[in-house]
This record gives structure tokens, sequence and C-alpha cells, in this order.
């Protein structure tokens, strides 16, 4: 018996209709999320902005930049909806000020600190390269406004160098810049976040000293919900996702500690 066109073609449209609705469903419920993020956490947080959108449908717009100037921002009415920093005063700070939802604090990697050169052998595996000098400028953030700035400051003053070696610094506003005015020799070398030039187990390019945990305070990074993701599901999403198994693999894939 031949089936009549009509109602074949009907029977197949009820038949994809769970799958239509599905997908209408989830993209009905993805959502946008503003992030403010620290710059030493840019690649990682590319990486697993990618991943959860992948996994989640919600979409993470990333900002980078330097942690004080986002708290600046953030206390003049920025629209950002969650905020990673380098640090954990300035999440605690926003909290206390009502800038932040209260509880949603959490640390999401801690920091490390490298003196790094794009040469090849330049920085020698103890940081002697600091004492012995033969170079015109090095690079760090600006320890007024980043942690990996300060940090860098902090261990200097322990190694009894910094008075030697301020005259040569040359500070970006944060620690990507840093990085750069290293990376196209601006600077002979420059502290800059281990993430920065560290992947899967090895430094990418150039040479690199790991400072020592004990040369500076730890660079205990911590996330927040702030008050404008208060109701923002997406905002929810990205800090759980940050806390899962995939976004810790990733994190820890760029030399972060647990």
């Amino acid at each position: 018996m031949r089936r009549h066109p009509l109602r074949l073609a009907m029977k197949t449209a009820m038949k994809a209709f769970p799958l239509i609705a599905l997908l209408a469903l989830s993209k009905a419920w993805a959502a946008e999320v503003q992030v403010a993020v620290a710059s030493n956490f840019t690649s990682p947080m590319q990486e697993i902005a990618t991943e959860f959108e992948k996994d989640t449908g919600h979409r993470a717009i990333l900002a980078f930049g330097a942690t004080g100037k986002f708290y600046a921002q953030i206390a003049n009415g920025a629209p950002f909806e969650v905020l990673l920093a380098a640090d954990d005063e300035t999440p605690a700070r926003l909290e206390k000020e009502s800038l932040a939802v209260a509880g949603s604090r959490f640390t999401y990697a801690v920091g490390k600190l490298a003196l790094w050169s794009p040469t090849p052998g330049y920085v020698d595996g103890r940081g002697e390269v600091l004492k012995k000098g033969g170079f015109s400028h090095i690079a760090l953030a600006n320890p007024k406004t980043a942690p990996y700035g300060a940090a860098a400051v902090q261990a200097m003053a322990g190694l009894g160098v910094l008075a030697a070696l301020e005259p040569r610094f040359v500070q970006g506003e944060n620690i990507s810049q840093a990085y750069q005015f290293a990376a196209t020799g601006n600077a002979e070398l420059g502290f800059v976040a281990l993430s920065q030039v560290y992947r899967d187990g090895k430094i990418t390019a150039g040479s690199a000293w790991i400072l020592p945990a004990g040369l500076h305070d730890p660079i205990r990074q911590d996330a927040a919900i702030l008050a404008r993701g208060r109701s923002q599901p997406a905002a929810a999403a990205l800090a759980a996702y940050l806390k899962g198994t995939k976004a810790r693999a990733i994190i820890a894939s760029y030399g972060y500690a647990p």
C-alpha cells in the first residue's frame, strides 16, 4: 500500500520533535557571563572558556587586566559578573563592600612566579643572574596593582638585590605587559607568571628560574561571583565549572599549584 506523502512527512516531523524541543530548550537556557580575569590567567582561561561553552552552552565573555584596576572598575559600576583575581585580598574586599556575593569566594589556583628570558641559557636554575648583573633592564608588573609584581619585589628584597636592581626596572601595567617587555627584548629578562612560559611540565621557550615559594607570600588566586551576577545562572555555572575536574586539569597543566 502506497503511503501518502503528507502523512509520511507529518510522521517524520513528529519523531524529530523531541530533539528539536531539546535543542530549543538548551538554547533558551544558555546565557553569557561577563568575566574579569587576571592577566596571568589569560591562556588557561581562554581554554577553559572554550570547554565551558561546549559543556554547558553558556558563553564566558572575557576581559583581561590587572586585579587592582578591575577592583576600581567594579567599584565604579563596571558590568562584570564574575572576577578571577590574582590575589585573595581583592575578592574578600569586594565581598566586605557588598560588591561580591557573600560565600561565593573560592581559590581557583595558586600562582607561581618565574624569572624568565627568551634567550636559552640566560637565566640559570638558581637565579644567580640577578646577583651577577650584566643586563640593563628587568621587567615586572606594577607592584601597586598587580600581585605578581608585588611578589617579585618581595623576592628581590629577600635576596638582597632590590636596591641594586630598582634603577633597571621596566614596569608593565600588568603581568602580560611585563612578559611582553621581556619577550620583545625591551628587557633582557623579567619576572612573569609561570603560566605564561610553561605548558605540560616544561618551559615552552627561553630559560627560566621558578622562584621557591618561600621567597614571597603565596599567590593565592580567588574567584568570586560579583553582585551583578547574583541572579545570573551562567555566573553560578562558571564558578562550579572552575571547581570541576576538566578545569582543574587545565589549570594544573599551566603550572599552577592545586
